[in-house]
């Protein structure tokens, strides 16, 4: 079979029809931007003003939780106020966004417009975020919803956003892994003390998925992370089933707690 700089011929023709496809795709069904109906030239972009107004985290920020700070990123690993004074049961921590403006368009759209098309690209962002974290054992874990809620909703975003960053890093992911065995209702309107204590004991490990946690670096993922108690609670069960380290990323960060 020949090679045409250094590449097969299927393969080149494989390439042709894919590229055919997507021009076909893309003349029925024209990309919109993820956040708004205007037209962008890939699928699962931004158009520019929404980019503007889409704050990624650059720069420096928090080593445990991901919060953006004021500083300069090349000094080194800082904590921000609240990991200097919480006990953060994992060890380290990144954010895509801060939640506002258009992370929180992203955010609810995923979680309640039924918009999956946002959890592929928000994957790969927070594949790139997530990446030196990343250890030769480690396994993705959403953090998941209770029965009934799954029930309402039909799917669990954490667990889209978890599959979609395991893909792009060629990680294994285990949906069920966690279980939350509690009803704790919205945390909007508690203060942080009540968000944890309406926490404690709500998540366990699956028993049946035990085995992929006990020894292994673990992966955490979620679509917001506020005051960080159901990042806590996720982790301590982890440990709790044997994991022998734990490390978190989400696609927002709140930078106040009263935001959400």
């Amino acid at each position: 079979m020949g090679r045409v700089f250094g590449v097969s011929a299927p393969e080149v023709k494989g390439h042709r029809v894919r590229r055919a496809t997507r021009a076909v795709i893309d003349t029925l069904y024209p990309p919109h931007c993820l956040a708004c109906e205007e037209p962008v030239q890939d699928p699962g972009t931004l158009c520019g003003p929404c980019w503007a107004q889409t704050p990624f985290i650059e720069g420096l920020a928090c080593d445990r939780c991901g919060l953006p700070l004021i500083g300069d990123a090349s000094d080194g690993a800082a904590l921000c106020d609240d990991c200097l004074t919480i006990a953060r049961p994992w060890s380290q921590g990144r954010a895509v966004l801060r939640y506002g403006d258009g992370a929180r368009r992203l955010v609810l759209g995923l979680k309640y417009s039924d918009r999956h098309d946002i959890a592929a690209p928000a994957g790969r962002w927070l594949a790139r975020k997530a990446a030196p974290l990343i250890r030769p054992d480690t396994c993705v874990v959403p953090i998941p919803l209770h029965r009934w809620r799954l029930f309402r909703r039909r799917f669990n975003q954490s667990a889209l956003l978890a599959r979609a960053l395991a893909r792009t890093l060629h990680l294994p992911m285990v949906p069920d892994a966690l279980i939350r065995a509690q009803f704790t209702g919205s945390q909007d309107g508690r203060s942080r003390s009540a968000r944890f204590a309406n926490l404690q004991g709500a998540i366990h490990a699956y028993p049946r998925r035990m085995n992929h946690l006990t020894g292994r670096s673990v992966l955490l993922v979620d679509d917001v992370m506020t005051s960080g108690a159901t990042m806590a609670a996720a982790a301590e069960a982890c440990f709790a089933a044997g994991a022998d380290r734990v490390d978190v990323v989400v696609l927002a960060r709140v930078e106040h707690e009263d935001a959400t």
